[in-house]
């Protein structure tokens, strides 16, 4: 038997500005992941997948390409030139589904890296990108590229869409809270709530945009620096601009409320909005209190991540 893993993600800086042209970072969560183990079957049973958190079993034999789990483990078996093996293929998740945490792209690089190494094959990042981008199509239509990249090379990426993808290294660690607010984030309905909004007032909007373009170069020299001190104020300013762009919610704004009373250095929503996460900058000395301060405040889960 062969296992293969791969992290999920979070939206750091640029939330919406990335739609209009600006930059944005996305960092590795390291600590919730998708697994893939592969072991061998019987000679001609050919390729069985399992995703037990989503109680399915996909025959590859008929299944189509527009099955994800399928598609993932057909692009993997004709870019290694490579016959369907006889083996059951059992993925399973700790990421919370349809939560902004990249599960999809997760279990679709989990899939490609376990496939591979049970046919004896290593995958490099950039050919798992490739590959997982394709099976996002499916998921989300026009994907920005953001989610493949991320979780195949397990780096912060900055990222402005159709432009520039690169990954990068901080220069120290960087400890992150993640509470789910337990309310669903509809990305499609605000991020086309921001479109209005901008089509009605765009010389306003755009300033916004600016400025949230701005705080991530800013974000991404301070992670470059290993500048914790610098990181919080950066997130606190950008939560600011995404409240008057009217994409959190009460929720969201008590969390963040709380994380910074509690002691964090800095605290903002994370994706779409009205829903969804928010993000919380720590230091090991403030940690356990924040996160308590986080559920006291109606937080789902709170996950700890480190990056860098």
């Amino acid at each position: 038997m062969v296992s293969a893993s791969a992290p999920g993600k979070i939206i750091l800086f640029g939330e919406h500005a990335v739609v209009y042209g600006r930059p944005g970072i996305a960092v590795p969560v390291s600590q919730v992941r998708a697994t893939a183990r592969v072991e061998a079957t019987p000679p001609g049973s050919g390729l069985t997948l399992l995703a037990l958190d989503l109680e399915r079993s996909v025959h590859l034999r008929a299944a189509t390409m527009t099955d994800p789990l399928a598609a993932i483990a057909f692009l993997t078996l004709a870019h290694l030139e490579a016959d369907e093996p006889d083996a059951l293929l059992t993925v399973t998740s700790t990421i919370p589904i349809a939560g902004g945490l990249g599960s999809g792209a997760a279990v679709s690089t989990a899939v490609a890296r376990g496939l591979a190494a049970f046919l004896g094959c290593d995958l490099a990042p950039a050919e798992v990108s490739r590959l997982v981008y394709e099976v996002e199509k499916l998921h989300h239509g026009t994907p920005s590229g953001i989610d493949n990249t991320v979780v195949a090379y397990e780096q912060p990426v900055y990222f402005v869409r159709d432009r520039r993808m690169e990954t990068f290294t901080p220069g120290a660690p960087f400890r992150f809270l993640i509470a789910d607010s337990g309310l669903p984030s509809a990305t499609g309905a605000v991020v086309a709530a921001v479109r209005a909004a901008w089509q009605a007032e765009p010389a306003r909007y755009e300033r916004l945009f600016d400025q949230v373009g701005a705080l991530t170069d800013a974000a991404r020299q301070a992670l470059e620096a290993g500048d914790v001190r610098s990181l919080g104020p950066l997130m606190d300013r950008n939560q600011a601009l995404l409240e008057e762009m009217g994409v959190s919610a009460p929720l969201l704004d008590r969390l963040v409320a709380a994380a910074r009373e509690a002691g964090a250095l800095g605290a903002k929503l994370s994706g779409a909005g009205r829903g969804g996460n928010v993000i919380a900058l720590v230091e090991e000395a403030t940690a356990a209190a924040v996160e308590a301060g986080l559920a006291d405040a109606g937080a789902r889960r709170v996950i700890s991540t480190t990056v860098g």
